[in-house]
Formats: structure tokens, C-alpha cells, sequence
């Protein structure tokens, strides 16, 4: 292991632990894909798994042996020894690395790695049955758990709009517990985002594009003429003011979650996770 000892946290070598923003780490390494920051040893693991390139590590002394251990050795495993032995692997007392980063209360491991390829809206769509398009959903935690609840409960995957949260972010990918690395998912370009391109583009691969969205013509999310249909695309909308109207119009069908007590409406993760139970039964 190259392990490098934290004299200066104000090392440039470190300011991508600190002090590049996330769009910026997307940007890294450019005209090559960019990099983006996972943190704690579960998120780390799946990122190694999934094929994604280790290039650097920060890490608690106190954490190497334990914690840090697994993830070496998941690197060896996927990228061989000399990877593990080569890539920097920075590390300090917690109280340095807590005031280099900011964060008291995540577990003390984090690594830089690049990111693949975008994959297109025609590639990711192409042999998947049931996917969720989160529609301009800007809320990292939301992101994480949406894509969480799709893994565990059998979607093909997952696709975003050109304004929604990047899920590689970290607060999405640590929400998600990694599932960000377990599905599929892919990011819509801006033209395709717009109005309800991407809803057509959909129903032109043969998905029957279903709306979660409280109208006067919703039905029940336990429909079964639309567990039915062949090909599935479950379109969530952002916290607050939900889908918009002409997407909501666009789709094929539009459902709603019976609720009581004169509640109108769930958080969006909640919402999902409820409707990709029922329509995939």
C-alpha cells in the first residue's frame, strides 16, 4: 500500500477530497470521463465491484487495518496488485481528516474513481422491461433512496432527466447504500429532457409510460390491466410540485397511491417504493 502521511491539508493533492465541488469532479480529467468522491467501505465496495477505477484513497489511521483492509483487497482482486499498491492512499488522525473534509460523522474512508462512459437514453432502454425515469428530481437524498428501492425491488433500472441529481454524487450514492452501482441507470441529454421528449422517446421504444400523479382520471396503483403491459416506465416528479402537467398528459396512464386521513401526497422515495412493489407483482 502507498500509504502518505497528512503533513499539510492544504496540498493540492488533496483538494479533491475538499475542495472541488461535485460538478467540478464531473468535469475532472477532461476530454476523459471525471471522477466522482464515494465514501465509507460499503459504497466503496460496491463502486470496486461494479468495475469502477480506484485512483486515489483518505483514510483514518485508525481505520486502515480494519475497515480499509476488505477495500485493499478489493482492489487487488479487480485491478491486481500493483493498482493496490501504487494508488495514494492519504491518511491522518480523525481529527485532522475530520476538519480537512468537514464531515465528523462519516466513517473515515474515502476514495476517488472515475467514471465510466454515459451511456445513451437508446442503449439503457434497450432488453429492460420495467424502469423508473425520476423527472427533474433534484434531491440527492431522494435520488439514493429512489434507486435503492428500484434495486431491491426489481426494477431494470433507472433513468434521469438532464436536471435531476447526478446519482454518483455522494449523498445519493451513500442513501442508496452503493445500489447506484448494482442497477443500471443513465442520465437524459438536455434536448431529450425538454417538454415531454423524453415520455415519446419512451413510448417509441414500447414502453407504456405510467405517471405517478393525484388527477381525476388516476387509478389505483394495483391496477392490474397496467401490471399487464410488457414494458413499464414509472415516472416520478420532484418533491413539491411533482411532474408537470404536460408530462403528466403525455403518459399512458396516471396513478395515484390510495391514502387516508386527508393525506394527498408521500415523499417521492416513499411514493416509489410503493408503487414498484404493486406494478411489479
Amino acid at each position: 500500500m502507498n500509504l502518505i502521511e497528512i503533513n499539510d491539508i492544504n496540498s493540492p493533492a488533496l483538494d479533491v477530497f475538499a475542495r472541488i465541488s461535485e460538478a467540478q469532479l464531473f468535469r475532472y480529467y477532461e476530454p476523459e470521463p471525471g471522477v466522482f468522491l464515494a465514501e465509507s467501505a460499503n459504497v466503496i465496495l460496491r463502486a470496486l465491484e461494479a468495475g469502477y477505477e480506484p485512483l486515489s484513497m483518505l483514510v483514518e489511521t485508525g481505520r486502515i487495518e480494519v475497515e480499509a483492509g476488505p477495500v485493499f483487497d478489493a482492489i487487488e482482486k479487480s485491478w491486481g496488485e500493483e493498482k493496490k499498491n501504487t494508488i495514494p492512499v492519504y491518511t491522518a488522525p480523525r481529527e485532522i481528516v475530520t476538519k480537512l473534509t468537514g464531515y465528523a460523522l462519516v466513517r473515515g474512508l474515502w476514495m476517488v474513481l472515475r467514471r465510466k462512459e454515459a451511456v445513451s437514453v437508446n442503449e439503457f432502454c434497450k432488453d429492460k422491461k420495467r424502469i423508473t425515469v425520476l423527472y427533474d428530481v433534484v434531491n440527492p437524498t431522494n435520488v439514493g433512496a429512489i434507486i435503492r428501492s428500484a434495486a431491491a425491488l426489481g426494477m431494470d433500472g433507472a433513468l434521469l432527466t438532464y436536471p435531476s441529481v447526478d446519482p454518483l454524487t455522494r449523498r445519493s450514492a451513500r442513501v442508496s447504500m452503493g445500489t447506484v452501482f448494482q442497477i443500471p441507470w443513465a442520465k437524459a441529454s438536455k434536448e431529450e429532457s425538454e417538454g415531454i421528449s423524453l415520455i415519446k422517446q419512451l413510448q417509441s421504444y414500447g414502453f407504456r409510460t405510467v405517471a405517478m400523479a393525484l388527477t381525476e382520471d388516476s387509478t389505483s396503483v394495483d391496477n392490474e390491466e397496467i401490471r399487464a403491459n410488457e414494458k413499464l416506465a414509472v415516472v416520478l416528479g420532484t418533491e413539491g410540485t411533482g411532474l408537470p402537467k404536460d408530462v403528466i398528459s403525455a403518459c399512458d396512464y396516471r396513478v395515484m397511491i390510495p391514502m387516508y386521513h386527508g393525506v394527498d401526497s408521500l415523499n417521492v422515495a416513499a411514493a416509489s417504493a410503493i408503487s414498484f412493489w404493486e406494478l411489479l407483482k
